[in-house]
């Protein structure tokens, strides 16, 4: 049951009034929804037989269409089934949250419409002479040919009052220089630029992160990959906005919660998901129905919530419990229990209606809606009532569910898990070991062959150590015959370990890389490991893209949708895109920060500087290394910022003044004579026999007047 619903102004959603329940007659859309459900239902027959065989065979249980002769005695399941889809849940899981953060984020789009992509200011104290100076420049003789100069890139048309409305979550801290603001990228070093819609993106990224870590999506995430890896799909459903309880006590002492609305989503159990049969995907449905099981206090809860029509929900409590147990529920529970707790089935309809239908059960249409056929609505429907009845409130229109198929089944909706993959394997493991056990319990004891004529009668024929049969007289020979059954159990474990060969290549995981030990061949040396796991990793690949395609990208932007619709924060909005990074993260951390730090080396490189993104390298840098970007990285200009302080720091100090009459380091000493010109040939007049004798430097190895002698 899904706790969190929509809770929207009467402007947005359209509801029948209270007073005319008593007067509309809702038996037409409950019959349209029952109709809907039952053709639902129907249509996934075949795939509930595939998720109730998959369920056993994780449970390591016999369904009932398994029948043993009475020479089989063992019993035994080998639940490797449950092994290989907890193996691809964590690889799955893994993925989602491999670094402490949902693989999603948000980027300006190539040509962003809304905010300015880039703006910069120029700091060059003659900013304000050269501006005029390059404004009077004709255009028939631009500066620089096909390149516009840094300070002429506002757009035809535009004014500054146009670009300050542009700048996106940096409009504040713009705002005093907001004048001198010239929208493109600067080209000089006399520029500082600013990317207001990278800086919206990055608000919007935090916020939707924080949405999901808010509202516990993490276990909603993991339940769906759960039954992702097993049954071949699963559904998650959101956002719809919630009133969360934060524990809060007064000065006084006394509780007094805060109540706060956020967005949140919830995890759909596959066997309570019933969409339009017709569909391939969610892009193709026209309806969804969920199955609610609901007590009597979870029904009265309804009175509470937007939009729920209090006196449709009281009659269908006093109609009494109207749930009843599908054949998959009892074959799915260990034990059959009497249901002691009345419960109600709750039907949950968002999809298409006719409008005319809609104004039989008293929806006031708005007048923009009024040349509509259909209409996209939400619908609870329990015990003949109509309890909800709203107008889809999400713009652009979608129906609230995402399913992502673990292997993609084009012919159906469902997909195709770890379980049936390897159905047919599960079934060969269990019989050869079968075999195998009931030969070795055979093999193990003596086959008892007994001629009663030569035994005395009336004595007890079993058999055990040391025990006494008396022989009577008549025909010689042996009464007691003993033979040894033939030991097969090796050649039904040859078969077994080949089967479980055929387990590993039918979905993609080798036993190694869920703990099995004893692998022989290239497996036992680190390259062959290696080449091993990168063989799993490309199965996985596949996966990892169906996540990324049908849960994480469309949730992604159906919270980036919810945030433009229903949030006031300006800061965050913009013409934005979302991108799910699944696949990206099943590279291992070492090997894309190896080859981002190759790339960094190359970008510095001065003359390929100018073309390298720096900040989002240094950030991808962090993500390698399972680091918050947002907590050990700088912005652009808050690293220029820093820069700059720590050039203080870096700054030599100067040299100390010396005493009076010292000579100063560098500089010749007081009273010394000039220096002689340059070319000349000094001589020292310290020498015997009164002549001069050059006294200097002698001359090193490959230098002019080296005569080789030491």
């Amino acid at each position: 049951m899904a706790n969190e619903e929509l809770n929207f102004d009467t402007d947005e959603v359209s509801v029948i009034e209270e007073g005319d329940n008593a007067l509309r007659d809702p038996s037409t859309l409950t019959a349209f929804i029952s109709e809907r459900f039952k053709r639902a239902e129907d249509a996934r027959l075949n795939d509930e037989t595939r998720w109730l065989k998959a369920y056993k065979n994780y449970r390591g249980l016999y369904g009932s269409d398994v029948q043993f002769t009475e020479a089989e005695k063992s019993r035994v399941f080998i639940k490797v089934t449950k092994t290989k889809t907890l193996a691809a849940y964590g690889q799955i899981a893994d993925v989602l949250f491999g670094n402490n953060r949902f693989p999603l984020t948000v980027n300006p789009t190539r040509l962003p419409d809304g905010v300015a992509e880039s703006v910069h200011i120029n700091i060059d104290p003659n900013a304000d002479k050269a501006l005029d100076e390059i404004r009077t420049v004709s255009e028939d003789t631009p500066s620089e040919p096909y390149l516009f100069s840094p300070d002429m890139e506002l757009k035809a048309g535009e004014t500054t009052s146009d670009l300050q409305s542009r700048l996106g979550g940096l409009k504040d801290k713009l705002q005093p220089v907001s004048e001198k603001l010239i929208e493109g990228t600067g080209k000089t070093q006399n520029t500082v630029t600013f990317h207001p819609a990278l800086v919206s993106a990055k608000k919007m990224e935090k916020k939707i992160h924080d949405q999901l870590e808010e509202s516990g999506a993490n276990k909603h995430l993991r339940s769906t990959a759960f039954e992702m890896a097993l049954f071949g799909t699963g559904v998650m459903k959101g956002p719809f906005a919630m009133d969360k309880e934060y524990p809060n006590w007064n000065d006084e002492g006394e509780y007094d919660p805060l109540i706060k609305t956020v967005p949140c989503t919830n995890h759909v159990s596959i066997w309570d998901f019933y969409p339009d049969p017709d569909a391939q995907n969610m892009d193709e449905a026209e309806y969804v129905v969920e199955r609610h099981k609901l007590s009597r206090m979870q029904m009265r809860s309804l009175k509470m919530r937007p939009f729920f029509r209090e006196e449709s929900v009281d009659r269908a409590i006093d109609l009494g419990a109207s749930y009843n147990r599908k054949y998959w529920e009892d074959d799915m529970v260990d034990y059959t229990t009497q249901q002691s707790i009345e419960r109600y089935e709750v039907l949950e309809f968002w999809g298409y209606v006719d409008a005319s239908k809609l104004e039989e059960n008293g929806l006031d249409i708005p007048s923009e809606l009024n040349d509509m056929d259909q209409l996209n609505v939400n619908i609870w429907v329990c015990n003949g009532e109509v309890l909800r009845l709203v107008i889809n409130p999400f713009k652009p229109v979608r129906i609230p569910y995402y399913a992502v198929p673990y292997e993609l089944n084009p012919y159906s909706f469902f997909g195709v898990g770890i379980a049936e993959n390897m159905d047919d394997t599960q079934t060969l493991m269990n019989g050869f070991m079968r075999m195998a056990i009931d030969n070795a319990a055979l093999s193990g004891n003596l086959i008892i062959e007994v001629d009663e004529t030569n035994l005395v009668p009336g004595q007890d024929l079993s058999v055990y150590p040391g025990k006494v049969f008396r022989r009577q007289g008549g025909a010689p020979g042996q009464a007691i015959f003993g033979t040894k059954f033939p030991n097969v159990a090796g050649e039904n474990m040859q078969l077994f370990d080949k089967a479980r060969v055929l387990a590993d290549e039918s979905t993609g995981f080798p036993s190694f890389a869920h703990g099995q030990t004893g692998i022989s061949g290239v497996g036992r040396t680190a390259s062959g490991i290696s080449m091993l796991m990168s063989a799993a990793n490309g199965s996985i690949r596949n996966v990892v893209k169906n996540v990324d395609d049908y849960l994480l990208a469309p949730l992604g932007k159906a919270f980036f949708s919810f945030n433009m619709q229903f949030d006031y924060d300006t800061n965050i909005k913009g013409d934005l895109e979302v991108k799910a990074q699944g696949t990206e993260s099943l590279m291992a951390n070492e090997v894309r920060s190896q080859r981002l730090m190759q790339f960094l080396q190359v970008a510095s490189n001065p003359a390929l500087a100018p073309f390298a993104k720096m900040d989002y390298i240094i950030r991808e840098i962090a993500k390698s290394m399972d680091l918050d970007p947002d907590k050990v990285t700088n912005s652009l200009q808050d690293a220029a910022i820093q820069a700059e302080i720590l050039k203080q720091f870096q700054q030599p100090a100067p040299p100390p003044v010396p005493p009076e009459g010292m000579p100063v380091e560098g500089q010749p000493p007081p009273n010394s004579p000039e220096p002689a010109p340059a070319g000349a040939n000094v001589q020292d007049t310290s020498g015997g026999g009164g002549s001069q004798i050059g006294v200097g430097t002698a001359p090193l190895p490959q230098e002019d007047g080296f005569s080789g002698n030491a």
